[in-house]
């Protein structure tokens, strides 16, 4: 299942923004008179827009200069529209410049106007689950409106749901492209029908429901109005289609890969000085950043920094002896890389007093560094201090420091404070989790950042080329941001519910089991890769034969054009959508819905189908093998997700596909070493059992009491009919049921997932909630609670906030609460895999130390590579304590099989 707590997509409509604030402000100059007004204006609403949605992607999308795909299909469209005025145009590029330095994706398609990369952008969104909120205060943009999209003017501090639209316009969302084109647009020059107004077309809207109706009936419209509308029934196509905003643009990016930048402080400082934004340049000077905790506004008392470099043995003794004496202190390696199987220790720095920090330079080899320490003998006698486990150590992400560590044969002990975590368990959805992030909300302090002293792109310096005066007072400052965080996050947890229970118990004990599943790895078998990528490759040429026969004529698949020309030109198939520019698209849903009609549509899907997978998986995991070690490493990380739950990188083993005979194969390359199996344990419906436990809901816990099948049991009691009468299809439904209802799904979304009209979908979860009152009634407590609270918890006491529970935009108060549903239950679920984990580690250490290790965890599922000898008494004992995890008024039931491979063993 997917996280459904993800904040909300803000879109911006820049070009929007950008006229609007320049009419709307008076015409502010700096003291060289250049015009201010706009970049004012859109700075401010950007910095606005930041602020109200804490957490969300925004996007900023500007129109790029010249024609677009419109004016080939209309060559007097925005004919009217006079040149841009000479102070406003001069003030574009710094806009973008501003938009750049502020971290935030810019997008300016050629041919494309702004609408439509929103419009396209927006759709992705809502079909991957995630809502919408497009900034704008163009009124065409209402067209986008749903029940995941929301329009929103910061300009006037308004937002506009599917009530609003209807409210302001006196038509449905779905209704706005007909009404556009009924009473055109003088500015875009779109036609429309002469002498109607809005209330016109409002009228005429209403009584006929769409324009094709209002064409066939406009000899029923009375009078000269009605003239006008049958001399414009030509044209009144082609004025819906340049009203028209596209929701199916062919960009060549997709809202994955527009991930925000960091803010570059200096660069948009400058900008600021530059265009004399006195008040903003105050802000990034003084750092007056707003910390999330609202309860304490007291404001951080900041320490004198007194930061050192250590290049002599004698002050090296100093310092060992003191941080020996330390009750805690803070700890920060300096290295390489950020791949922690490569990277190599360049520096160590200490904090044991705020203000006051140290840095051990021991491996810059620049030209003209300084002579450092052996990196060898610091490392030696420092290896008892860092392996003692009574010696107390806080960190940022100390899990990537163990590592490191290990490379050079240390094992990292005492891990006791993370502030990573401290912060990630505090609120995980109201900031970043990063030092420099944490040290601005918690601390109001700017910090170095790793770009101002190594550079930017390919020419970025690697830290063991940093000049040493930079380099000290950065790493030194790591560790006394560090000690400081911690001595402010750490008495939030403890005032905090049983937060501190939930850091102490679960997330802060798994960094060093992680910590070892990451070390250890996980083997592929590259040769059964390898040749799964052989055999995709020759299927690929067999389609792509295929193809070239039932064309008649041998053609790139790849090429959209030679595509376009068969498909359309040669066999002449229905044009389900076009492009911008008004070519047949051969996109891929295009495609999929017309292999129903024709051969070569199912041939082009199925080859981009395997191509996809063999670039993503075959090819590519192979290449992820390391070479020291022979095995995959994959980064697991404890401070991403907003539930608690733990993902990972290069590779993502959650995303593996497992219910397609080509994605089973490539987890049969996940391989255990010879003489060892892999054991694969999984939680069967873990949510739904805490479902059934938070819920009290008898008929749920009776079916969970006596080991029936869940989805067969709420099958028999939606359609009324026996346990035995269940039918495939009914079960079916009835988990889609079980599952989606847990997720807030409403009946629309049933309806589109069952295929069945809302009517029906609705009925459905009716008599699901007649049959199992106790869901509704826990669900409605919930919400309420969220409502009061702010906040929803796990079993354990983890907290999710949810910021938009009471907002006065509609929609976002809906997804809150949709997230409030579900957040307790895939919450609980990820604490007890966490708890699971930590027990079954301490178990294999103590009693298996040399037969069986955990190498990976996957959503609700544990592998452990076990000698054959010791597999009975491994695999019992993982059942036993996977289901001892946590007690709830359900068994927890494990299922774990064995196998030479994961797929053999899942």
């Amino acid at each position: 299942m997917t996280e459904n707590s993800t904040p909300p997509v803000v879109l911006v409509d820049g070009s929007s923004y950008l006229f609007r604030a320049y009419h709307a402000l008076p015409p502010l100059t700096t003291s060289n008179n250049l015009p201010t007004g706009a970049i004012k204006g859109v700075t401010s609403m950007l910095r606005r827009l930041e602020q109200d949605y804490p957490g969300s992607k925004v996007v900023v999308v500007f129109d790029a200069k010249g024609k677009t795909f419109r004016h080939e299909m209309y060559e007097e469209y925005k004919a009217n529209r006079p040149p841009m005025p000479e102070d406003l145009a001069v003030q574009i590029e710094p806009i973008h410049n501003i938009v750049k330095a502020m971290g935030l994706p810019l997008l300016i398609v050629p041919g494309v106007e702004a609408d439509d990369v929103i419009g396209t952008l927006a759709h992705e969104a809502t079909s991957k689950g995630i809502d919408v909120v497009v900034s704008t205060g163009d009124k065409d943009m209402a067209q986008l409106v749903s029940d995941h999209v929301t329009l929103i003017n910061t300009m006037t501090e308004t937002a506009m749901d599917r009530d609003g639209v209807s409210d302001k316009f006196g038509v449905a969302p779905e209704q706005i492209v007909d009404y556009l084109a009924l009473v055109g647009d003088k500015v875009d020059n779109i036609p429309g029908v002469n002498k109607c107004g809005p209330k016109t077309a409002v009228k005429w809207l209403q009584t006929y429901e769409n324009l094709s109706n209002l064409i066939e009936h406009s000899s029923e419209i009375k009078g000269k109005i009605g003239e006008y509308l049958r001399e414009a029934t030509d044209t009144l196509p082609l004025s819906r289609e340049l009203a028209t905003i596209r929701t199916d643009v062919e960009l060549d990016f997709g809202l994955e890969d527009l991930t925000d930048r960091r803010q570059d402080d200096e660069a948009l400082l400058g900008l600021f000085r530059e265009y004399e934004f006195r008040n903003w340049i105050a802000e990034l000077e003084n750092a007056d950043s707003k910390s999330p905790d609202t309860t304490d506004p007291a404001p951080v008392e900041k320490p004198e920094k007194r930061y050192s470099m250590v290049t002599d043995q004698g002050e090296l003794d100093q310092w060992l002896e003191r941080l020996k004496q330390a009750e805690l202190f803070a700890f920060d390696t300096e290295t390489t890389s950020l791949r922690y199987m490569d990277a190599e220790i360049v520096g160590l720095s200490f904090a044991i007093e705020p203000g006051e920090a140290v840095y051990v330079p021991l491996g810059h080899d620049y030209m003209g560094a300084p002579e450092q320490l052996d990196r060898d003998s610091v490392l030696g006698q420092f290896r008892p201090l860092l392996e003692d486990p009574t010696r107390k150590k806080v960190g940022q992400n100390l899990k990537y420091d163990k590592n490191v560590l290990a490379n050079h044969g240390i094992n990292l002990e005492g891990i006791a404070e993370d502030t990573m975590l401290e912060s990630y368990v505090y609120n995980s959805v109201g900031s970043r989790h990063d030092m420099d992030t944490l040290a601005r909300e918690y601390l109001n302090e700017n910090t170095i950042t790793y770009e101002a002293i190594a550079g930017k792109g390919a020419k970025q310096l690697s830290f063991n080329q940093i000049d040493l005066e930079q380099a000290a007072p950065y790493a030194a400052e790591d560790a006394d941001i560090t000690l400081r965080l911690h001595q402010t996050l750490s008495p939030k947890l403890k005032t905090t519910g049983r937060l501190e229970a939930v850091y102490r118990e679960i997330d802060l004990p798994l960094v060093p089991v992680l910590s070892r599943m990451e070390q250890r790895g996980t083997l592929i078998n590259a040769s059964t890769l390898r040749q799964h990528s052989q055999e995709l490759a020759e299927r690929m040429s067999q389609l792509e034969e295929a193809a070239h026969e039932v064309a008649g004529e041998a053609f790139n698949l790849g090429s959209t054009k030679q595509l376009q020309a068969i498909l359309y030109d040669k066999f002449g198939l229905r044009v389900i959508k076009k492009t911008p520019k008004g070519a047949p698209s051969t996109a891929e849903p295009v495609l999929q819905e017309l292999a129903h009609e024709h051969e070569l549509p199912r041939l082009i899907v199925e080859h981009r189908s395997l191509s996809k997978l063999k670039s993503t998986y075959t090819d590519t995991l192979p290449e992820l093998i390391h070479h020291r070690t022979g095995r995959v490493h994959t980064s697991y990380h404890q401070a991403v997700t907003a539930t608690g739950r733990l993902s990972s990188s290069e590779p993502n083993l959650q995303n593996i596909p497992i219910r397609t005979e080509e994605g089973r194969r490539i987890r049969q390359a996940f391989t255990a070493p010879e003489g060892r199996k892999l054991v694969a344990a999984d939680y069967s419906q873990i949510e739904l059992r805490i479902m059934a436990h938070l819920s009290g809901d008898k008929g749920l816990l009776n079916a969970f009491a006596h080991g029936e099948d869940i989805h067969r049991a709420t099958a028999a009691e939606v359609f009324n009919v026996s346990l035995e009468e269940v039918s495939s299809d009914q079960r079916r439904s009835a988990k889609a049921i079980n599952f989606g209802l847990i997720y807030g799904m409403s009946a629309f979304g049933l309806s589109r997932q069952l295929e069945v009209d809302r009517k029906t979908a609705q009925h459905y979860i009716d008599r699901y909630f007649e049959r199992y009152p106790g869901v509704l009634t826990y669900m409605d407590n919930i919400r309420k609670q969220a409502h009061e609270d702010g906040f929803v918890e796990t079993l354990f006491g983890r907290r999710l906030y949810l910021p938009d529970i009471n907002a006065r935009n509609k929609q976002m108060q809906q997804a809150a609460e949709r997230t409030a549903i579900n957040a307790p239950m895939q919450g609980t679920a990820a604490d007890i895999i966490k708890r699971a984990m930590i027990e079954v580690d301490n178990w294999l250490r103590q009693e298996h130390p040399d037969d069986a290790i955990m190498t990976m965890q996957v959503h609700d599922e544990l592998i452990i590579e076990v000698e054959e000898s010791a597999l009975d008494k491994v695999r019992e004992g993982l059942i036993q304590r996977m289901s001892a995890a946590a007690e709830l008024d359900v068994p927890l039931l494990v299922e774990a099989g064995v196998g030479d491979n994961w797929d053999q063993a899942h």
